[in-house]
C-alpha cells in the first residue's frame, strides 16, 4: 500500500485544486496519479507567507509545534471530530451513492476539472486505470466524496468553516463514519498530518513529508 497526500484537493489538498486536499490522505493500491489541474483564483484565497524551518529549530521546538496542531485539531469542544454512526448516516446518507457515477466517470476519466455543477479529481491506478474520483459540488464546499469507478461512496473530507483562506483543516472519514486522519493546513506548502488516534503522522513541505524528528520520510506527486 502506498500512501498519497490530496485535497486533496483538494483540496486539497494541493492549493492549487481548491479541494481541502485532503486528496492527500487517500490509500489505494500501488501507484495511483491524479489528475489536479484546476487553478485557485487566488484573490480569493488568503495565505500568509510561511517559512519553513522544520530542519533548523530544535527537536524542543518541534515537539512544540505538534502539539500546538494537534491542540488546535482535536483540542476544541467545538469542533466535532468524531462522529456516531447515526450522526455520520443523518449527514451524508444521501452521498452513499453517486446516481450520476456514470456521467461523473466519462467527466474524470476525460480529464474534465470542473464544470457548472463541481470540481472534479481522478486517481488512477498505473496511470490508465479510473479506480476513484472525488467530487466538490459548488453549493457544498465544505465536503469532498470520494467514489469508486461504480460510484459507491469510499471517503468524505470535512474541512472548516474558512476553508478556503488559510488556515483551515480538514478531516476525512471513511464510509461508516470512522476517523481516517486529520490535517492542519498552515498554507498551499506546509501541513501537519495526524492519525485517526491523534498520533503524529508528519509535516509536508512541498512535495516532502518530514518525521517529529526532522527525517524526510515520503514524498508526494500531487502537489
Amino acid at each position: 500500500m502506498k500512501r498519497f497526500l490530496l485535497f486533496f484537493v483538494v483540496l486539497f489538498l494541493s492549493g492549487s485544486f481548491n479541494f481541502s486536499c485532503a486528496f492527500e490522505n487517500i490509500s489505494v493500491e500501488d501507484e495511483v496519479q491524479t489528475v489536479k489541474e484546476n487553478k485557485v483564483q487566488e484573490n480569493k484565497v488568503l495565505q500568509a507567507e510561511v517559512s519553513f524551518d522544520w530542519l533548523d529549530i530544535s527537536q524542543a521546538q518541534r515537539d512544540d509545534q505538534i502539539a500546538k496542531y494537534k491542540d488546535l485539531l482535536f483540542g476544541t469542544a467545538d469542533n466535532p471530530i468524531y462522529y456516531s454512526k447515526d450522526e455520520f448516516k443523518k449527514n451524508f446518507s444521501s452521498f452513499s451513492r453517486d446516481k450520476d457515477f456514470k456521467h461523473h466517470y466519462m467527466l474524470t476519466n476525460n480529464g474534465v476539472t470542473q464544470d457548472e455543477e463541481a470540481k472534479y479529481c481522478a486517481f488512477y491506478y498505473k496511470r490508465n486505470t479510473l479506480v476513484m474520483y472525488a467530487i466538490q459540488y459548488n453549493n457544498n464546499p465544505h465536503n469532498a466524496f470520494y467514489y469508486t469507478a461504480f460510484g459507491k461512496l469510499y471517503y468524505v473530507d470535512v474541512t472548516s468553516e474558512n476553508y478556503p483562506n488559510y488556515p483551515y483543516y480538514s478531516m476525512q472519514y471513511d464510509r461508516k463514519g470512522k476517523l481516517k486522519s486529520a490535517i492542519y493546513f498552515i498554507s498551499h506548502d506546509m501541513q501537519y498530518m495526524y492519525g485517526p488516534n491523534k498520533e503524529f503522522q508528519g509535516l509536508w513541505y512541498k512535495d516532502k513529508m518530514y518525521s517529529s524528528n526532522g527525517k524526510q520520510t515520503l514524498t508526494r506527486t500531487n502537489w
